[in-house]
């Protein structure tokens, strides 16, 4: 349960920091509405992930994951270009990620 709640913390979080590009500095009341629920929810969520995972790793996995993610959702909705140094960089996240949930007996599982 502990890696769901995680997995959905890392999703608020996408969610919450698209809108925040959209809410163009606070601006537009419905993306910045957004914005203040996304990372409500992805706080909370991640506090319930907590109970299990021990903090470095849920942390090293909430922050890693969703910055590929959203750097994915820049990508395709924002028309934003990454060159292959991101694109390695990117591949190194997702690789210690792995390594942790994988190889690693840190990861509270």
């Amino acid at each position: 349960m502990a890696y769901l709640y995680l997995a959905l913390a890392i999703v608020a979080e996408v969610i919450g920091t698209s809108a925040l590009k959209a809410s163009e500095q606070f601006t537009r009341l419905g993306p910045t509405i957004i914005t203040a629920i996304g990372y409500g929810a992805a706080f909370w969520l991640l506090s319930l992930s907590l109970r299990q995972i021990p903090v470095g790793v849920a942390y090293a996995m909430w922050s890693g994951l969703g910055v590929v993610l959203i750097a994915s959702v820049g990508v395709v909705l924002y028309g934003e270009k990454l060159d292959l140094a991101a694109i390695v960089g990117f591949a190194l996240i997702i690789a210690g990620c792995l390594v942790l949930n994988l190889v690693s007996r840190s990861g509270g599982h």
